[in-house]
């Protein structure tokens, strides 16, 4: 998808999971269960909070994203910044994450957006296409456990 306004590239991933979004959202907002399917974090689902992803670097990337929360509503929603970091930060990607948890069917329709995308981002935008999709079953693992 591509705003024509500001040449950016959103990203949209969705899934129906057979999970309440009460599920999800523990998956989504809780620091170790996040890590598990996600990276390593010091997440708190709070507006204004910045917080860190890590993983191991690996070339053109240090491994370290830095996020800020910027909404927060249980259950449905929970939007962030997701952007480059250390020697990156200046020039590296700028994007918004946004997850939106809607009840359906007994389970929960899961929509992940990642967007601000710049034409010079294409090697993100494609990383971050194939990490989404890879990151999803992983969610939805950890979404399955009992409480």
């Amino acid at each position: 998808m591509t705003d024509a306004a500001t040449a950016t590239l959103t990203l949209l991933v969705e899934r129906m999971m057979p999970h309440p979004p009460e599920k999800v959202w523990r998956a989504l907002t809780q620091g170790p269960l996040l890590e598990e399917w996600l990276m390593r974090n010091d997440f708190q689902p709070v507006v204004g909070h910045r917080f860190n992803f890590r993983s191991n670097p690996v070339p053109h990337w240090n491994g370290v994203v830095d996020c800020e929360v910027l909404v927060v509503e249980p259950n449905k929603r929970l939007s962030y910044r997701w952007n480059a970091s250390g020697e990156e930060a200046a020039t590296g990607i700028k994007t918004i994450v946004t997850w939106t948890l809607t009840p359906a069917n007994g389970g929960t329709h899961v929509r992940v957006e990642q967007s601000g995308f710049r034409p010079e981002d294409t090697a993100n935008y494609q990383g971050a296409n194939y990490g989404w999709q890879k990151y999803f079953a992983g969610l939805e693992r950890v979404a399955a456990r009992p409480e």
